[in-house]
């Protein structure tokens, strides 16, 4: 099946990209599109997920668009890469731990073409790299499945303001920071989302 690609070069509402998915989400349950792959950013905004606690909001002057994927609580802006999808998973075995470690080895590859090793954990879904041995996140994953389509997406910091972060508990978690890639290593990531949309692609072929 073909996957078509989307990349905005402003930022997009939050709210205007999650119709803009849920409209594809139904054109693609009845055959009148095709799977999609769109590489975007937000303006400030936080969003918190299914799970999400109102206790996770620290700054209480914050507002949260409270929304459908899974996931607890996470902010969105200037500099951080967002990577949203609609992809059928009935035409991948129906198995959603399959996709999603699909979605956790793209990054993780893409991120080790410019030399940082990254990891996954079944435990906390996401992108972990060890710094001074601490334990710190830099992509967040989110997903909603509806009739079998996997749709929202994930998230990588790349040299976004991590002040926002310290407004919430960040997935929920107390004990692990929040870092991006200039802070790691600074170095030119301008080919990352083409790697990223590459790597993507490849390894969601059926």
């Amino acid at each position: 099946m073909r996957i078509d690609l989307k990349k905005s070069l402003k930022p997009i509402k939050y709210s205007e990209a999650i119709s803009y998915m849920e409209k594809r989400v139904n054109n693609l349950n009845s055959g009148s599109s095709n799977e999609l792959i769109w590489i975007l950013e937000h303006p400030h905004t936080f969003t918190g997920g299914a799970s999400y606690k109102k206790s996770e909001i620290l700054d209480k002057s914050i507002k949260v668009i409270e929304t459908s994927r899974g996931g607890k609580i996470t902010c969105h802006g200037p500099g951080q890469l967002i990577c949203y999808f609609v992809i059928d998973l009935k035409k991948r075995d129906k198995d959603i731990r399959k996709f999603i470690n699909v979605i956790e080895s793209s990054i993780i590859e893409s991120l080790f073409t410019f030399g940082i090793k990254t990891k996954s954990d079944r435990k906390n879904i996401g992108i972990w790299i060890d710094i001074d041995g601490k334990r710190k996140k830099i992509g967040a994953i989110g997903i909603r499945v509806k009739k079998w389509i996997a749709f929202h997406g994930f998230s990588l910091n790349i040299e976004n303001d991590l002040r926002m972060y310290k407004k919430i508990i960040p997935c929920g978690i107390n004990n692990c920071g929040i870092t991006n890639l200039k802070e790691i290593k600074k170095q030119n990531y301008k080919d990352l989302p083409n790697i990223l949309v590459d790597k993507l692609t490849n390894n969601l072929k059926i």
